[in-house]
């Protein structure tokens, strides 16, 4: 199963700890997403990095989405839309294949949500949009590519 992870909150006043987890995880910029397993060492630093990011899991028709709107190659150019198969979208899930495999770059650059946050985002889910979201993720990448 995949997780994604989006960075919500901004660079000022994050502890260094912080920081390296953010940055071990390539999330180097607000708005920004990865893919990740849900090993127990990657929920380890999710759970240490909840309180910046928005984390759910992704199903495969945005997942998909995703890849072929957002995905970049080096050079800054779009992903091929040849290469984003359903079976490699299958594999990228089951964490069989990494999207280093098509050439892509590993993490997505997002824009700010159309229509903005409909909840808080300086509380945890339910309440805000920080923390684990469950399936809600998704409505929330959707308003993001």
């Amino acid at each position: 199963m995949k997780l994604i992870v989006i960075r919500i909150a901004g660079l000022t006043g994050i502890d260094e700890r912080i920081k390296y987890n953010l940055d071990s995880l390539k999330l180097r910029k607000k708005y920004s997403a990865v893919l990740i397993d849900d090993a127990p060492d990657m929920l380890g630093m999710l759970n240490k990095v909840k309180n910046f990011t928005a984390f759910g899991e992704i199903d495969k028709d945005t997942l998909k989405h995703l890849i072929l709107k957002r995905g970049r190659v080096s050079g800054d150019k779009m992903i091929d839309e040849k290469k984003v198969t359903e079976s490699f979208i299958n594999d990228l899930i089951d964490g069989k294949k990494r999207m280093k495999d098509i050439g892509a770059k590993e993490f997505f650059r997002l824009h700010p949500p159309k229509g903005g946050f409909k909840k808080s985002t300086k509380h945890l889910y339910p309440k805000g949009v920080l923390g684990n979201q469950g399936k809600d993720i998704n409505k929330l990448i959707s308003r993001m590519i």
